[in-house]
């Protein structure tokens, strides 16, 4: 069975019959700018299992848009890593290296995991799961 993530979707996590929902949203300032931070933000959940996105490594929220007017700002979107490919995020660093953190099927090789993430000038692996297939990869680009 096919897990779920959206709004809707049966959770089917460990025979969970829940729905997917977005989670109830805490200090909610829609009245004065909608739609708030509080509710862009609100992550999926199941209330059956309490199964929560933000707690899933799958569930990333990737960078859509950097905004440097007046006030500067990073636009995130949620998206669902897919662990039969080697996928990832980007995550700002310093001025010189981001962070990527993804997932690999399982029995990947290390070095093939790093061919697909390398930065320019190389980078080195924070994390690497062999068993889970998740990583955390420091790319040097400057």
């Amino acid at each position: 069975m096919e897990l779920g993530y959206e709004e809707g979707a049966t959770c089917n996590r460990d025979g969970c019959n829940g729905v997917i929902e977005l989670e109830p949203v805490k200090n909610c300032s829609c009245h004065l700018s909608a739609p708030c931070w509080a509710h862009e933000n609100a992550d999926m959940c199941c209330p059956e299992c309490r199964w929560r996105a933000a707690d899933d490594p799958l569930c990333v929220r990737e960078i859509s848009c950097i905004g440097l007017g007046a006030l500067p700002y990073v636009e995130s979107k949620p998206r669902v890593l897919d662990q039969t490919k080697i996928d990832w995020v980007a995550e700002m660093h310093t001025n010189s290296s981001m962070i990527k953190k993804g997932v690999f099927p399982i029995g990947t090789p290390r070095d093939e995991v790093e061919k697909a993430v390398r930065g320019t000038f190389g980078g080195r692996f924070e994390r690497f799961d062999e068993r889970a297939g998740l990583f955390k990869y420091i790319a040097y680009t400057d």
